[in-house]
């Protein structure tokens, strides 16, 4: 799939975009240290991290939907039974 598919689809399910989470992912997948990454090489991911949080925000799949509905019941007290 590919760290920019993988990391768009936990944006769209919710997760909260942070750069250094999206990095980690991508040195990862390289089998590369997390710490590897540098310079203008960071500064290329900087700017496909922000393309990719401007596309999740654009449109959101059904799982970021779902999840924030089921964030909105829970707040209103709305649980599934134990």
């Amino acid at each position: 799939m590919g760290a920019d598919a993988a990391y768009l689809r936990l944006l769209q399910t919710g997760t909260q975009p942070h750069f250094i989470g999206y990095y980690v992912l991508v040195m990862g997948l390289q089998g590369r240290p997390w710490n590897d990454c540098k310079g203008k090489e960071k500064a290329d991911l900087r700017v496909k991290f922000d393309a990719l949080k401007a596309e999740a925000a654009a449109r959101p799949n059904e799982t970021g939907d779902l999840h924030r509905l089921e964030k909105v019941l829970n707040e209103i007290g709305l649980r599934p039974r134990a």
